[in-house]
């Protein structure tokens, strides 16, 4: 990827040269600095940290490829979109003008521009958490230094958490972890890039195994961990102290080292001072889940009124997943649904059943309650995410919002999780306590065995984060199948596929033309996954 190559370690190189103790006596020579040319230097650097919330809602026209954009280049929530897309949870209805159709029906391969988005979005992501660490020393002794670089740290884990998790090569039903040149990709990740990175190093740079990442993650988490809380920002928009070990706690579960993460999430739990969101919080039509000023969210994205995605109208987070927005995607007739099966299993006592528009002559039917009426025609069609401000109409307000990126409730169900993988009872007692005080005072987790708590557990978490981009994460970890075909689906009938395990295409390939520009990523990259299901029929 040239432009990748160019915008990522070029431009990386180029901009790095700012930090506190620089060399800034060439512009202007004197023997001392001045405190007109500190001001200066410590504004550039914290103009870096800044860039990395900044860069997250982009619309880049760049991209998608020369000369034209894609609708579904908004920055990092639209890839949020994308793996839930690739689950077993959100059905769309089978319409033109779903976007995001390629990844319902698995049909992706490494020379498509859809696969080029991603890695497009996540290095330049990755450049901006880079150029923002290179601003500050790494063994300075300044403390508000070390506290500004553990924020690029914390953010820049985050990013190849997620590119781990995604594109690391776990065994499947279908495809083979040797490549065709004979290369075993099993449990490669992806490259590693940092701030010291050279363009000649990023030509030859293989992926990542899985624990050459865990270990890089761990370092940057390590350092952030003992030095963010010398860190002078406070926007919900970066990472602050409870976001490190909640990153630990993902990083601890990806590991498969159960003790270590419910050690983490129960850190994040009582470092963060968030509590989960009340019934009233949830499903209100005019703040549920577009504002960052609530009591759990721990960290957020923001789509500002002057972002290029919200003066697009369409582009843009609300447009994809707030059906009841009447200038957007979803409301004209791509809207994000439940799937089923799901949605029966969730108990009508469970206050986030209202997330979704209930059938009609059901209990629930008259108590979801909406911002735009007109939506309550569509059964299991998402009303969770509102518009800005309740406003359905004007885009300029109703898609200025906020996306979650990290709350406390992922964290209470991380710990459930990790306990009941090394003790089945705590895990059950654990998820019991927080339905009953939290979701559904009437809740018994029914399980018996490790398994099937340790699933009922997973269940619940993709129901409270339905949405939210992580689910994907936690069903390829499991080996848990997807099940989209079977009486009473919703499904479209050629995204119906049932898989034994996980699916081969929760292994995401990486663009082919890296491998042009990167040549230990030639012949190392993980198989196509498109045409590898056949829908079922007669269902």
């Amino acid at each position: 990827m040239k432009n990748i190559l160019k915008s990522t370690f070029v431009v990386a190189l180029a901009s790095a040269g700012f930090t506190l103790t620089g060399c800034i006596d060439e512009v202007e020579p004197t023997s001392s600095v001045s405190q007109e040319q500190l001001d200066s230097s410590i504004k550039a650097a914290e103009s870096g940290i800044y860039a990395m919330p900044g860069f997250m809602p982009n619309f880049d026209t760049s991209g998608y490829y020369p000369g034209s954009t894609s609708h579904i280049d908004f920055g990092y929530s639209s890839f949020m979109h994308v793996r839930d897309c690739m689950t077993g949870d959100m059905p769309k209805p089978a319409t033109g003008l779903d976007r995001y159709s390629l990844w319902g029906e698995a049909y992706v391969t490494d020379n498509l521009a859809y696969t080029q988005l991603i890695w497009n979005y996540y290095y330049k992501q990755i450049l901006s958490t880079n150029i923002a660490a290179k601003s500050y020393e790494l063994e300075s002794e300044n403390q508000t230094a070390r506290g500004a670089r553990s924020v690029a740290m914390a953010f820049r884990a985050m990013l190849y958490l997620d590119l781990a998790r995604w594109f690391e090569f776990l065994p499947n039903e279908v495809t083979s972890s040797v490549t065709d040149d004979g290369n075993d990709v099993l449990n490669l990740t992806v490259p590693i890039v940092t701030e010291e990175t050279t363009e000649e190093d990023a030509r030859n740079n293989p992926r990542a195994t899985h624990k050459e990442m865990f270990d890089f993650i761990l370092s940057d988490l390590t350092y952030a961990a003992e030095n963010i809380k010398y860190s002078t920002f406070t926007e919900r928009t970066l990472p602050n102290e409870a976001c490190v070990y909640g990153l630990l706690a993902r990083l601890y579960m990806w590991d498969e080292n159960y003790a270590k993460a419910a050690e983490y999430a129960d850190l994040a739990i009582s470092t963060s001072g968030r509590t989960p969101l009340s019934e009233a919080a949830w499903t209100d039509p005019a703040s549920g889940f577009n504002t960052l000023n609530n009591t759990s969210w721990m960290w957020g994205m923001k789509f500002e009124k002057e972002n290029d995605a919200v003066i697009t109208g369409i582009c843009n987070w609300t447009s994809m997943l707030s059906s009841e927005a009447a200038y957007g995607y979803a409301g004209a007739g791509a809207f994000p649904m439940i799937d089923a099966g799901m949605y029966a299993r969730i108990s009508d006592t469970d206050f986030r059943k209202l997330s979704w528009v209930a059938p009609a002559g059901s209990e629930l039917a008259d108590k979801v309650s909406y911002c735009n009426p007109a939506i309550s025609v569509r059964p299991l069609v998402a009303v969770k995410f509102r518009p800005g401000e309740g406003n359905y109409m004007e885009p300029s307000v109703g898609s200025a919002t906020a996306v979650p990126l990290m709350r406390v409730e992922e964290m209470y169900f991380i710990y459930a999780e990790a306990l009941a993988h090394t003790n089945a009872a705590q895990g059950k007692a654990e998820v019991e306590k927080f339905m009953k005080t939290y979701r559904d005072p009437e809740y018994t987790c029914e399980a018996a065995d490790q398994d099937a708590i340790i699933e009922e557990i997973v269940f619940q978490k993709r129901v409270e984060l339905w949405g939210e981009g992580q689910s994907l994460f936690d069903i390829k970890r499991l080996n848990y199948s997807v099940t989209r075909a079977y009486a009473g689906t919703n499904w479209r009938q050629d995204f119906r596929y049932n898989t034994n395990g996980r699916p081969a295409w929760m292994n995401m390939v990486i663009i082919r033309s890296e491998g042009n520009n990167n040549k230990a990523i030639q012949g190392w990259n993980n198989p196509n996954f498109a045409d590898l299901y056949t829908p079922i029929t007669g269902i």
